[in-house]
This record gives structure tokens, sequence and C-alpha cells, in this order.
């Protein structure tokens, strides 16, 4: 088994993804996480609120919802098909 995972394409992704949707992390008390939906309001993964703001990097408040959808988006992974 690979531990490297694939990403799909970006219009792919588009197409599958319904909602991202920021809550509470259960497990971690006072963190945040973003956790993405399909069209069947069923759970395709999530991501660290904290650990995508380094990988998105800097940017205007103002802006940050769009960099980080864009993001998630190119970074839906290929696993999320089976779901």
């Amino acid at each position: 088994m690979s531990d490297v995972v694939k990403f799909l394409p970006l219009e792919e992704a588009k197409g599958i993804v319904a909602a991202i949707q920021e809550e509470e992390n259960i497990h971690h008390q006072g963190r945040r996480i973003l956790t993405v939906y399909n069209h069947d309001n069923r759970e395709l993964c999530w991501f660290d609120f904290e650990e995508l703001e380094k990988a998105v990097g800097n940017v205007p408040k103002d802006q940050q919802k769009e960099f980080f959808q864009d993001y998630i988006l190119k970074h839906i992974p290929d696993w999320a098909l089976d779901i």
C-alpha cells in the first residue's frame, strides 16, 4: 500500500464538493477544522484550520476564505470518490 496521497484534478474536485464548513474539532477542544462535504451531505475529508493557514501563507483576512477554498479544492484526495 502506498502512503502517497493522490489528489483529484481541480475540475473533478469542484464537481463532487458541495460545501466546506468550518467546525470545532471535537477531538481537540478550541481547534477548528474545515470539513468538506459532497452533494449527498457526506463528509469527504477535513483540514485543520491552523495547518491550512500555514499552507496558504499570509493572505489578507478578506481574501482568506477564497484562498482556503482554492487550496482545499486542489487537495481533495482521490479516495474521496469512493465515499
